[in-house]
């Protein structure tokens, strides 16, 4: 498998930094590879841009930084707008399909795109605060950088006592639906 480079981009509310937190989790403890995670955001708590570079790797990782990600994850249109152009050429890029709009700026060569609604689908299942869950399932289901397990152990170890039912049935919706999906 060797190193895989994930950078999460949205708004602060969205759950990027958990989301990140989940995938890393998920690799280093349930699954027993390295994983470092770096995490940015702006100074208000909700609403200004924030993000989250996730590496995971078979062997130990000397440099965490996020430059050219090989899966870019974006919840919103100004994420998709600074994170695109350096998204590795050949990459995968997985977006909020009723947030972002992929005509607003063109992606490098060989790209593969994958949207998923998943506000919507949060909203169906009663709390849009599960958006996050919805595309780390997303993440897992398109990329099959883990096992479903390890995620799910994840969100599970990850998430306030009380939400696991909730969180878990947003990360199989997101799951599901990118195990099928096909690129836009």
């Amino acid at each position: 498998m060797g190193r895989t480079e994930i950078r999460i981009g949205g708004l602060g509310g969205q759950g990027v930094i958990l989301s990140g937190m989940i995938v890393g989790k998920a690799a280093s403890i349930f699954a027993g590879r390295h994983a470092t995670l770096i995490q940015a955001f702006g100074p208000e708590a909700r609403g200004s841009a924030c993000s989250a570079q996730v590496t995971v790797a078979d062997a130990p990782i000397g440099y965490p930084y996020v430059k050219n990600p090989d899966v870019l994850v974006v919840l919103s249109r100004d994420a998709y707008a600074q994170f695109a152009p350096s998204l590795k050429p050949d990459g995968m890029l997985l977006y909020e399909e009723e947030m972002v709009s992929l005509a607003d700026h063109p992606l490098p060569p060989g790209v593969k795109a994958y949207g998923i609604p998943a506000t919507r689908f949060a909203e169906e299942l009663g709390r849009r605060l599960v958006l996050s869950m919805v595309m780390v399932g997303f993440v897992a289901g398109v990329t099959r950088l883990l096992t479903v397990d390890a995620f799910e152990k994840a969100v599970v170890d990850s998430v306030p006592r009380g939400t696991e039912d909730l969180n878990l049935r947003a990360f199989r919706k997101g799951y599901e639906f990118g195990t099928g999906c096909v690129p836009v």
